[in-house]
């Protein structure tokens, strides 16, 4: 698909969109709640925006169409960064975003969404089902009235998209860069100008020159939104987001009022959500990267500098959480640190010695290694 016809489509929609996007209750008699969706993504934008919709459709699916979902795309409503007040202030009743977005609320929500050089998509779900995350989730999500869910991963987000080569630290002091969460502060501290926009007004900034540089997701949907056509040199290493878990939250008023049937309907229609949209980002990066290669794009990845000092910057920041005056940022903190250190001495005998054997030269099934 033409880039100008993908933003077309997926900014404004077609005519019929929002008629189409109201899914409705099945034919019996019944009680009906009717929920208004908004999100932080365009329509049908690859990957998160796609993901929104399919929550609204599993959520309507699970509760048997008692709950009818009206769903609003980015700017139908409210603005995509509106989306946090909006459902807290009851103008709607869900929405569909990434913690990312809401450090301007406590920093201690980041910490649910990604870290630089924190907890890989399957350990960032580990946290909140099996090491406490989940309730201290809930608790800083309830003081902005919201109940919060975990219903997605993109896995590492690329480190992006750059109109020069970088090889060393020094040549990232005075960038100017898009990206969102702990990565922000990471890199200000690094001495990058950290820029925050919309994945589309990335494409623009880069274009006309008012971004050096940006990151926005991965292989799909950055291909899709058509940043091979404005910068060379494309950094994996997605160190300064090892993930990116994406997240609903619904009112809490919305969500009390509810039968217990259909608080377990919404939030196994979150939970069962994760892995199928982060095995669909990872096939589709990994279909998109090779299109990508072909196309001449030049994949490239971090010195070992850049990720050392990222690595000692967000200790820094980690230091400082521990220490922050609000005691429910010190917890997230220390629960998200434990669950690391557990992870990253585990990991080094599971995941990561299997990813070094898969890259020894050796003939698998005549395909290479």
């Amino acid at each position: 698909m033409e880039r100008r016809t993908f933003l077309k489509t997926a900014v404004t929609g077609a005519a019929g969109a929002a008629a189409a996007s109201t899914l409705a209750a099945p034919a019996i008699a019944q009680d009906v709640i009717r929920w208004r969706m908004v999100s932080a993504w365009p329509r049908n934008l690859p990957g998160p925006g796609v993901a929104a919709q399919m929550l609204a459709d599993r959520i309507v699916t699970l509760s048997g169409g008692r709950i009818e979902i009206e769903f609003f795309p980015a700017g139908e409503v409210v603005p995509g960064p509106g989306v946090f007040d909006a459902v807290g202030e009851g103008t709607a009743d869900i929405y569909h975003a990434v913690p990312a977005y809401w450090g301007s609320k406590s920093q201690g929500i980041l910490l649910f969404g990604s870290q630089p050089l924190g907890l890989n998509a399957i350990e960032q779900h580990g946290w909140m089902l099996h090491g406490g995350g989940q309730a201290l989730y809930d608790e800083m999500y309830g003081r902005f009235n919201l109940k919060p869910f975990l219903c997605g991963n993109s896995g590492p987000q690329w480190a992006g998209w750059f109109r020069n080569e970088i090889n060393s630290l020094d040549d990232l002091r005075g960038l100017r860069y898009r990206t969102t969460g702990l990565n922000s502060v990471v890199m200000s501290r690094l001495g990058v100008a950290v820029e925050a926009m919309s994945g589309p007004a990335m494409f623009q900034a880069l274009q006309s020159g008012a971004l050096d540089a940006g990151e926005f997701i991965g292989p799909w949907t950055d291909s899709t939104l058509g940043f091979q056509q404005v910068a060379d040199y494309y950094y994996d290493n997605g160190v300064g987001e090892p993930s990116s878990a994406e997240e609903c939250a619904v009112n809490l008023d919305s969500w009390n009022s509810l039968p217990d049937d259909l608080k377990q309907a919404v939030g196994f229609a979150a939970e069962s959500l994760y892995n199928p949209v982060l095995t669909e980002y990872n096939t589709n990066h990994a279909r998109a990267l090779r299109e990508l290669v072909a196309g001449g794009t030049q994949v490239m990845s971090w010195p070992e500098e850049i990720i050392v000092a990222m690595g000692n910057t967000m200790g820094e920041v980690l230091d400082e959480m521990l220490e922050d005056e609000d005691e429910l940022v010190r917890r997230i903190t220390e629960s998200f640190l434990d669950y690391r250190n557990l992870m990253v001495d585990y990991m080094a005998h599971s995941e990561a010695a299997q990813l070094a054997a898969r890259n020894l030269d050796f003939t698998y099934g005549g395909s290479g290694r």
